[in-house]
């Protein structure tokens, strides 16, 4: 698989294809906006990760560029403009995601690889649903049965990640590495809590109860439908 990462900030740059050639991708790197597109006209490319705030051509106008070429590839934009007019304005130019600077690499590498499982063919879905519950990833708001629920940034990212994985049950060393980007450290009760907290939240006066602990393996979140 060859992926194109375009980021004009020689750090993020090296380190992002450092960590996708040790993860085993072929990568190759424009440092700017223009040599970016002229990369991505000229060979063929499995994904393209933009960022927005490039030289020569922002991300956005290398997108345009890559599209009007009839290029399919999955886009996914990296920026650390987070307003929710900029994710809209991604997508609808025909980006497949769109990543929040700072990020974790894992969980940079977990969606490069479900776009990459996509093959380009289907658009990032705006929300996650299980039951009455629907989250918006671009707006970043949580509701049930209409009702606005309120989370931390940590809690959204948790409920992100068991919602696209719904009916999986997930260790605790696979939440800690995806939504902390630490090593799972079994003297510390930081994803019990979270859990706790998110479950208050999300479950506590609502019926039926989504989210569940395994005893011994993790945590589920799943409905009557797919337990």
């Amino acid at each position: 698989m060859k992926i194109l990462v375009v980021e004009d900030e020689p750090k993020t740059g090296d380190y992002l294809r450092q960590g996708l050639s040790e993860a085993g991708y072929v990568v190759d790197l424009g440092r700017n906006g223009v040599d970016g597109l002229h990369l991505a006209l000229t060979d063929a490319y499995d994904l393209a990760i933009l960022d927005v705030m490039l030289p020569g051509l922002d991300g956005w106008q290398v997108l345009q560029g890559i599209r009007r070429a009839g290029k399919e590839m999955p886009v996914l934009f990296l920026t650390a403009r987070d307003a929710v007019d900029d994710r809209v304005k991604g997508l609808e130019l025909g980006a497949d995601d769109y990543l929040v600077k700072p990020f974790a690499f894992s969980e940079l590498l977990a969606r490069v690889r479900t776009l990459l499982r996509r093959g380009g063919k289907a658009k990032e879905a705006d929300r996650l649903n299980a039951a009455d519950l629907e989250l918006d990833l671009l707006r970043r708001r949580v509701t049930r049965a209409g009702k606005k629920i309120d989370l931390t940034s940590k809690e959204f990212a948790l409920l992100e990640l068991l919602l696209r994985r719904q009916g999986e049950v997930l260790p605790r060393s696979l939440i800690a590495s995806q939504v902390w980007d630490m090593n799972f450290d079994s003297d510390t009760n930081v994803i019990e809590v979270a859990v706790r907290r998110l479950r208050a939240k999300m479950d506590d006066g609502f019926e039926p109860k989504l989210i569940r602990t395994v005893r011994g393996m993790g945590y589920v979140l799943e409905t009557a439908e797919c337990g």
